[in-house]
């Protein structure tokens, strides 16, 4: 009798244990990534909301202030994190997203496996879900793309996209949502599944929502299993920039605010994880847009603060985590040019993306242009069509330029226009990349008079500051490598595994 009564007290003390040992994990995690995004990025969109705000990026008083700062910035806990990978310090982001998903370093292009390409690694997403919590990924690029299916693939390349998406459909999570699928039926390249992806969600119980009323609706009629679709998606099935967002499709916020209507149980539950990626804050980096930056920088921003609301109503069980996976663009707060002062008031003209304007306006003028004389060292001076194109569109007036910025535009124009100009092969890869030369030199002499430089077309490879507000925030502060993270995460939400945890 006494043994039995001892069996059922070390029983009770263990249920005891283990039930304030839950009540001591968050239990509604959010993780938000800004793809590309570092501290210029952060900075540069503060100048920006303080400039439209009425003040002046360049008094500290003005900066200050809590309406011209992000939500992300305001966060009481910060730290900081390495973002090489296995075998660079520049990394990509399906190594990125790897290290904060499955707690390793791999090497570029690979996703959730090793860098001998030999072992399988569960996400954190994978692990949570295992726990009974529910999961949601939303992303303002493809679902399929290296973030967001770094979170339940493993794929040797992520330009395996059909395979990656296969493999979202048998993931079982409740809640996708923001961009498209870039080969849902067939190979996005040699070597890639050949399924149907659509097929494959609806016998695995998914729903397929692309209006915004549908969408919306999952906010008062939530379902088990659900793949949210913007209405208007890119070439890329990504959701266009946030400066040319089209009036029926969701913001980052929206999305995230449906999914938090769809994941959350009143009756309780055992929580949710929710990864949420501005995707395109990387994709206007890469091509050196600042505007485009800036504007998806806030509409990410603006997603943060839908978090730290639904924090509000539950201090005691939410933890926020934001950061960057990396930094595009060598983006730079200060221009040789421009020395110790700013101008954001000078980007206030650009209406849209270089992507809008490269898609739209450009290729009528150029048409339109076709029997053009580019021998002529002022064709683009002589064209009032195209003057009065870069001032309506980007506020870029041909008067305010300088002799040397007028030279940079007059080249371009003619290598755009006519493809040649008389800059060596080299010196136009430098000026332009793979990007439309006289677009990209707008949008860099834009910035220049702002004071915001670039350096490069690729990722670059500085530490990235780190977020944190709710339930054990303070673990996320100090300075850290981008595998930690997700070590960190595992660990408060009671994971019992230790990361990396390997694919049976």
């Amino acid at each position: 009798m006494r043994k039995r009564n001892l069996s059922l007290l070390v029983l009770a003390a263990l249920i005891l244990f283990a039930t304030a040992a839950n009540a001591n994990q968050p239990k509604y995690v959010f993780f938000f990534l800004g793809d590309g995004m570092s501290s210029t990025q952060i900075q540069a969109a503060e100048a920006y909301l303080t400039t439209v705000n009425g003040g002046k990026a360049t008094v500290a008083e003005d900066l200050l202030k809590p309406e011209n700062r992000l939500n992300m910035s305001k966060m009481p806990v910060a730290g900081m994190q390495t973002t090489y990978d296995s075998f660079a310090l520049m990394t990509d982001s399906a190594s990125a997203g790897t290290a904060f998903a499955c707690g390793i370093k791999t090497k570029s292009s690979v996703i959730g496996m090793d860098g001998d390409l030999s072992k399988s690694y569960k996400s954190i997403a994978q692990l949570a879900r295992e726990q009974g919590r529910k999961v949601g990924i939303i992303t303002s690029v493809s679902l399929d793309h290296a973030t967001p299916a770094s979170y339940y693939a493993s794929v040797t390349n992520r330009g395996l996209m059909n395979s990656i998406a296969t493999q979202m459909a048998a993931t079982g999570y409740e809640f996708f949502g923001g961009g498209g699928l870039v080969a849902p039926l067939a190979p996005a390249r040699s070597g890639d599944t050949a399924n149907d992806v659509w097929s494959l969600l609806a016998a695995n119980g998914y729903e397929v929502r692309n209006t915004r009323e549908s969408i919306v609706d999952l906010k008062n009629n939530p379902r088990d299993k659900v793949v949210c679709i913007n209405p208007t998606i890119d070439g890329s099935k990504a959701m266009p920039y946030a400066i040319d967002k089209p009036a029926d499709n969701l913001s980052l916020a929206e999305m995230t605010e449906v999914a938090i209507s769809n994941l959350y149980s009143r009756r309780g539950g055992k929580g949710f994880f929710i990864m949420v990626e501005g995707g395109k804050i990387d994709w206007a980096c890469h091509a050196n847009d600042a505007m485009a930056t800036i504007g998806d920088t806030l509409d990410f921003d603006n997603a943060v603060g839908v978090a730290l609301k639904f924090l509000e109503k539950h201090p005691r069980e939410t933890l926020i985590v934001v950061t960057g996976d990396h930094e595009t663009g060598g983006m730079s707060i200060g221009h040789a040019t421009t020395a110790y002062t700013a101008y954001y008031d000078r980007l206030l003209g650009q209406k849209n993306s270089y992507q809008h304007f490269g898609e739209n306006q450009w290729p009528a003028h150029k048409a339109a242009n076709a029997a053009a004389d580019c021998s002529s060292p002022n064709t683009l001076e002589s064209s009032t069509e195209m003057l009065a194109l870069m001032e309506n569109a980007f506020g870029l007036k041909w008067a305010d330029l300088n002799a040397y910025q007028k030279e940079k535009l007059e080249d371009a124009y003619d290598k755009s226009l006519c493809d040649s100009n008389n800059n060596s092969v080299p010196e136009n890869t430098y000026l332009y990349g793979g990007y439309e030369p006289i677009i990209v030199t707008i949008t860099h002499i834009l910035n220049e008079r702002a004071s915001i430089g670039w350096t490069t077309y690729s990722h670059t490879g500085v530490p990235v500051p780190v977020f944190a507000q709710g339930r054990d925030a303070d673990k996320f502060s100090g300075f850290y490598d981008n595998t930690d993270i997700a070590k960190k995460l595992a660990k408060l939400m009671g994971i019992r595994k230790t990361l990396p945890v390997e694919k049976d």
